[in-house]
């Protein structure tokens, strides 16, 4: 069966005795082996292979809805108890790939700036509007006045063009008059917390001091000060440390420089850090990183997405202006999402990021188009983005001698990163100009593969020009059902061609996080792509990141969500977990009776664009219902261990009892673990105030073997981990 043919329609035209017990008859076996397909009945064999369909005594055309995919084998209806899975543990049919589980990210939802960036300030260079000193505010005190205005006559250098400046005009005693920034959603605060404040400022007619404190927004509670005890009339970078102690944890708050006498003060680059990850002074948030680790990702491709291409071509992600010191920084309008990128995550940031989390980084390059349609034409010029990425690949991997690799050394990393793939674009199928991309991309492989011939080149859209190595495609899918629809589609396909990373997908059920019908729809899929880990080299879920408070969402359904004080995993990030966490390394051949399914009605055919604004094509008509199966399953081995990580997913309502035949082994241990994800019904799902109320629980089990038989959970996501002998 081809790719395609998952899904397709067939009639069945049978003999008038064997049409009332068709259910009966034909509750089929499948079995996977090395990815191709056989359907076993009593009666006779239905061979499905590439070219062709065999059917021993039951002849099928191409004309009414009977679906066979792989897996979807039992009547809809079928009871409970029938289901039968054998697993020939003594076989391969695929290897799993290292790279698969990975992480996708870009800056959507205010994923960096707000999140997972720790920088708590906002608007800190005064670029975020060009008019107006947005999320700050004037503070003044006990009678105290003065005046705050943005003025581009006192630039603080070519990148930040304009200052922040304070005219006090009566302060003295208890009465005081400054600035104060509201932060991202607030100021979060924590007991016994030590957070880094920085500023640059410039005085005239005022020597001193400045005060910096975290105050509550009701101006009640001063949590932890400090002074600059003189300012002087040049800029200079002025720091404290603000430490908490008992306090309680709340977001309801704001950093506050002020003065005590008149005068006039300039300020840039106001700055304030909490504890970071890994201690990194530009670092990035603890919890949303250790939320990252627990799921131990082989890699991390950045730094998109929309993001690396921008609305135009000035608005892409221009690596060269994302390095060095970030005071040194101009950022840019992140117009793909419609706000402000400090581009504190950098470039080095990213490749750093990798680094503290034992990722391997996927480098995404802008390959000359943008989503608004702006394009640069082969030849030459193009060349120079192409050159702009050949130097981005030096700064990742160059020795200090390089050109590249000195500027990276400069910028406080010496020792070059690892790269092994650099993705040219994203999304280019959305280049409508016929020969646009494979033109673009024939000139970026050519240069790459010169200098960097081990180097693997990503592709965002089929070219035919060029033999790249890995493929990109991209899935979001709107239902639970239509996700598992598609779980099979890669058990056909073609292992001639290029490898596949799907680089972007998603159920997108629930909102801003995933549901529980979201991540059993991602496990159904995930089944799919780890039994065919040998094609489907990489994965990661799109968008990885949210800001749950109210305007922080562009992009409903996202991985994880945070705000400022906390952040939490949803189901669908926890089916990830259980997959990076417990698998083998070789896909085991499985046998699969009496799969249930249901009737799903598929949605018409329509476009999709990411960024907002971008036309999407008129809706189609709606195709016929399909039969989709409740169950999927995939099973792995740790060839050097022996144990055997059979990943199922029950979507139905019912608990679904399945007898499990392990052939191929001289013994399977008694006792095993379930790692189990589970919920009540499927729209139940986490959030910033029960971040804990879907989680894997594992619990040990006994009763395994070589023939047993076990009851999964309703709307549950499970891994039973049996060691073999």
């Amino acid at each position: 069966m081809a790719g395609g043919d998952c899904g397709r329609m067939f009639r069945l035209q049978i003999p008038p005795g064997r049409r009332q017990n068709l259910a009966a008859e034909w509750n089929a076996a499948v079995v996977v082996a090395h990815n191709r397909p056989v359907l076993d009945g009593p009666q006779g064999r239905i061979a499905l292979r590439s070219k062709g369909i065999v059917v021993p005594k039951v002849m099928i055309t191409k004309i009414i809805p009977v679906a066979f995919c792989a897996l979807l084998v039992a009547a809809p209806g079928q009871g409970a108890d029938a289901v039968v899975l054998r697993i020939k543990a003594d076989q391969v049919a695929a290897h799993v790939s290292p790279m698969l589980y990975g992480l996708m990210t870009e800056e959507i939802n205010f994923s960096y700036d707000g999140g997972l960036y720790a920088e708590m300030v906002r608007n800190r260079s005064f670029k975020d509007d060009p008019k107006e000193p947005v999320h700050w505010q004037l503070v003044q005190e006990q009678g105290g006045t003065g005046t705050m205005s943005l003025d581009p006559g006192q630039p603080f250098n070519d990148a930040i063009p304009t200052s922040l400046k304070l005219a006090v005009t009566q302060a003295g005693g208890r009465q005081r008059v400054g600035i104060a920034n509201e932060g991202f959603w607030g100021i979060p605060v924590k007991p016994n917390t030590r957070y880094r404040a920085s500023f640059y400022a410039k005085a005239e007619g005022f020597a001193g001091p400045l005060r910096i404190a975290i105050v509550s927004n009701d101006g009640a509670t001063v949590h932890a000060s400090a002074q600059a005890p003189r300012v002087t009339g040049s800029w200079k970078k002025y720091e404290a440390i603000l430490a908490t102690g008992q306090a309680k944890p709340s977001a309801e708050n704001r950093l506050v420089i002020s003065a005590g006498s008149a005068g006039t003060v300039w300020f840039s680059m106001v700055s304030l850090f909490p504890p970071t990850w890994n201690n990194r002074p530009n670092g990035n948030r603890k919890d949303i990183m250790q939320i990252l680790a627990d799921m131990k990702p082989a890699f991390l491709r950045f730094p998109g997405g929309n993001y690396v291409e921008g609305r135009t071509i000035a608005t892409r992600f221009d690596w060269k202006k994302t390095i060095g010191d970030i005071s040194e920084r101009p950022g840019h309008m992140n117009d793909a999402w419609r706000y402000w990128s400090s581009d504190g995550m950098g470039l080095l940031e990213f490749l750093e990021w990798c680094e503290d989390l034992h990722m391997e980084p996927v480098l995404a390059v802008y390959a000359g188009y943008s989503l608004a349609g702006e394009r640069v034409a082969p030849g030459a010029d193009l060349e120079p983005f192409v050159e702009d990425a050949i130097d981005e690949i030096e700064y990742a991997t160059g020795g200090a001698g390089t050109t590249w690799g000195a500027r990276r050394a400069k910028d406080g990393h010496p020792a070059p990163f690892k790269l092994e793939y650099v993705e040219v674009g994203n999304e280019d199928q959305f280049d409508r100009q016929t020969g646009s991309y494979e033109g673009r991309f024939a000139q970026f492989f050519d240069a790459i593969k010169a200098k960097y011939p081990k180097l693997n080149v990503v592709t965002t859209a089929r070219v035919s020009g060029r033999n790249s190595d890995v493929l990109d495609e991209h899935y979001y899918r709107r239902s639970e059902d239509e996700m598992a629809s598609h779980a099979h589609d890669y058990d056909t396909r073609d292992r001639a061609g290029q490898k596949v990373f799907v680089g972007e997908w998603a159920t997108r059920v629930g909102a801003p996080t995933p549901n529980m019908s979201g991540a059993l729809g991602d496990a159904a899929w995930m089944t799919g792509l780890e039994r065919n880990s040998d094609l489907v080299i990489m994965e990661s879920y799109a968008p990885l990141f949210v800001n749950v408070n109210k305007g922080g969402m562009q992009w409903p359904t996202d991985l994880i969500g945070f705000d400022a004080l906390g952040s939490y995993g949803s189901p669908a990030y926890y089916a990830q977990q259980m997959f990076s966490l417990h698998h083998g390394d070789v896909v085991l051949p499985v046998t699969a009776q009496g799969v249930p399914t249901r009737e799903w009605q598929p949605p018409a055919p329509g476009g999709r664009r990411g960024a907002p604004g971008t036309p999407t094509p008129p809706p189609q008509p709606a195709p016929p219902p399909q039969q989709v199966p409740t169950l999927f399953f995939d099973a792995t081995r740790d060839s050097q261990a022996g144990t055997i990580y059979l990943k199922l997913v029950n979507r139905a309502g019912t608990p679904q009892p399945v007898r499990v035949e392990i052939s191929g082994l001289s013994a399977v241990e008694a006792h095993g673990q379930a790692i189990t994800l589970s919920a009540s019904a499927p729209d139940d799902t986490n959030s910033i105030t029960e971040p804990t109320k879907i989680v894997p629980m594992t619990t040990n089990v006994e009763g395994l073997g070589a023939n047993f038989t076990r009851t999964f959970p309703p709307y549950s996501i499970t891994v039973l981990q049996m060691k073999g002998k």
